[in-house]
């Protein structure tokens, strides 16, 4: 017998309508009044969502969403947000140079917010307060990473006190990503040759604030398992699957940068 799982996701009314817009760019991640629009929705759902805006928005019961639409103060906190993050994206920064001198940014983690888990420590905020600082510049930079599977592992203690790790998996649909599609609306996709074998990633996009970090993705049916998992998990299997990874981030981003059109001047890597 076969079980499906479905997400039945509440209607927003119109005047909330902006806050998919703001679920789905971790400019968020630094704006704390942004962050208390969702958390003033339900605070017991914020943390059953583990604190993920997107999430968020599917868990709302109707009622709640039709409650807080009636909510003047509720509103007007939404408008002066959603005004000054328009403002953000439109307004002057620090960067005059020409647009088209893109700098890509390459690195194994990015740790932006915690509603996308492909990050473990250092590296990571580092990675993601460059993207952050990036946007804030205007400078014109995209980061190129991976989409773990399940992220990295988050460590509890079992019934005798020793500390055990688990794996979630990710729910890309449920998180600030979307797949990047082309001219005929299909995933676009890129290849990168393995020990005389072909692995397939589609890509990701995160926007972050100005800025957008792409991520590649081969768990898809087009790979053998093996393939797919390279983008299991955040340092995880072992030394092939390490370089199967490196492969991918370095030679699979280039290639992903240039099937968008993008064409670097300049490509840093951590």
């Amino acid at each position: 017998m076969n079980i499906s799982t479905y997400t039945v996701k509440p209607k927003l009314p119109n005047c909330l309508k902006p806050l998919e817009e703001i679920a789905r760019n971790l400019w968020l991640s630094w704006n704390f009044d942004a962050v208390e629009l969702f958390i003033r929705l339900d605070y017991d759902v914020w943390l059953q969502s583990h604190q993920s805006p997107v999430r968020t928005l599917g868990m709302v019961s109707q009622a709640r969403l039709e409650e807080v639409a009636r909510d003047d103060s509720y509103l007007a906190a939404l408008k002066e947000v959603y005004n000054r993050f328009l403002q953000y994206k439109k307004g002057n920064t620090w960067y005059r140079g020409p647009r088209k001198e893109v700098v890509a940014y390459f690195s194994m983690e990015y740790g932006m917010d915690v509603s996308l888990p492909i990050y473990s420590g250092g590296l990571g905020i580092l990675s993601g307060d460059h993207m952050k600082t990036s946007s804030d510049l205007g400078l014109p930079l995209v980061g190129v990473g991976l989409l773990y599977r399940q992220g990295y592992f988050t460590q509890y203690l079992n019934a005798d006190g020793f500390q055990q790790e688990r794996y979630p998996e990710n729910d890309w649909y449920n998180m600030p990503v979307e797949i990047k599609t082309g001219k005929n609306g299909e995933p676009i996709k890129i290849s990168v040759e393995m020990a005389g074998r072909m692995a397939i990633a589609q890509i990701w996009e995160v926007r972050v604030g100005r800025s957008s970090l792409y991520l590649l993705d081969t768990n898809i049916p087009e790979n053998a398992q093996d393939f797919r998992n390279i983008t299991s998990s955040l340092y995880g299997g072992d030394k092939e699957v390490r370089m199967q990874q490196e492969i991918l981030l370095g030679i699979g981003g280039i290639r992903a940068l240039r099937a968008m059109g993008i064409n670097p001047a300049a490509n840093p890597h951590e």
